[in-house]
């Protein structure tokens, strides 16, 4: 039944998620208590709906435009439905920025597959990175990325291999430009990001253990339908779905290395899981099995929803 509705792109889906996530950001924000305590706070949570929506419609606009999905709408349905994983997640600003710019940077990776101006591609790309990870550091790992796509793509001229230094000059000399007219301490600014710490012990309760333990139950479920079937796949979208694989690992990693680690940081795994797992119900002819995977999923982030509330 859930299938049925969600299988076509429709206004009513469209809207239908988007209240979704408003309720969801709704209830975050009055736990969190203090969204209108002050102007401040309600431009910053302002701020975090809007980028939130934005996040919505870029992840459409991507899977629909680079042909990543069928005509559905389960992809903008996953990508909220994983919100609920981590509720804290709908008042980290500062991630949620981070993770829209990337998301404008995967646009266009995904499309660097029509090999139309991909200098200026690559280029946006690295630079939505390097504007990122001024937000949260390790998102700079995406960068990688980047590279992976040239050698899918456009390895053979060797400027586009330099590209992404201009991208990261540019990101550079703007930045410097804010610090030194804020007085930021830039080198202790730079000691801050660049931390590394892999130790898993920030739970706060055991409900967010649990979260985690079951975004990891259905985070390698499908990407281990996506690795298993994409030989299956279309050979001309094999390459975007193989760097969607990337992208989700390299989130994973960007969560391990995290200073200050939060279930939070999974943010970034959002879209290409939210892809991963599209794929998995559109491309099975089982209807008993697509009901079951998105209402097995319905179930587990309701529940860590709310245990975590």
């Amino acid at each position: 039944m859930i299938t049925s509705v969600f299988k076509k792109s429709s206004p009513i889906n469209y809207t239908v998620v988007t209240l979704f996530v408003l309720a969801l950001f709704i209830i975050s924000q009055i736990k969190q208590g203090n969204w209108l305590t002050s102007s401040l706070n309600g431009i910053t949570s302002a701020g975090i709906l809007v980028l939130l929506f934005g996040s919505l419609f870029l992840t459409n606009f991507i899977v629909k435009k680079n042909g990543l999905t069928k005509s559905s709408s389960y992809s903008i349905l996953f990508f909220a439905l994983f919100l609920m994983f981590f509720p804290t997640v709908l008042t980290n600003f500062k991630l949620i920025l981070a993770n829209f710019f990337i998301l404008l940077a995967l646009r266009r990776l995904v499309s660097l597959q029509t090999l139309k101006a991909p200098k200026e591609k690559i280029f946006d790309a690295s630079l939505w990175i390097f504007v990122a990870s001024l937000f949260h550091f390790w998102a700079i790992l995406f960068i990688v990325l980047v590279y992976i796509s040239i050698i899918y793509h456009v390895s053979r001229d060797y400027r586009n291999w330099l590209i992404p230094f201009v991208s990261l000059f540019a990101t550079l000399v703007v930045y410097l430009i804010f610090a030194l007219a804020s007085n930021v301490d830039l080198m202790g600014n730079l000691d801050t990001f660049t931390m590394v710490d892999f130790r898993m012990d920030y739970f706060t309760n055991e409900y967010q253990n649990l979260a985690l333990s079951m975004f990891t139950v259905v985070g390698i479920y499908f990407l281990f339908t996506k690795v298993i079937s994409l030989t299956n796949r279309p050979l001309v979208l094999q390459a975007s779905y193989k760097k969607v694989v990337f992208a989700f690992i390299i989130g994973i990693l960007i969560f391990i290395i995290s200073p200050n680690k939060s279930n939070d940081v999974l943010l970034f795994t959002f879209f290409p899981l939210a892809v991963m797992a599209t794929n998995a119900v559109e491309y099975s002819k089982n209807k008993p099995y697509q009901e079951m995977v998105l209402a097995l999923t319905i179930v587990l982030v309701f529940l860590s929803f709310f245990l975590q509330l």
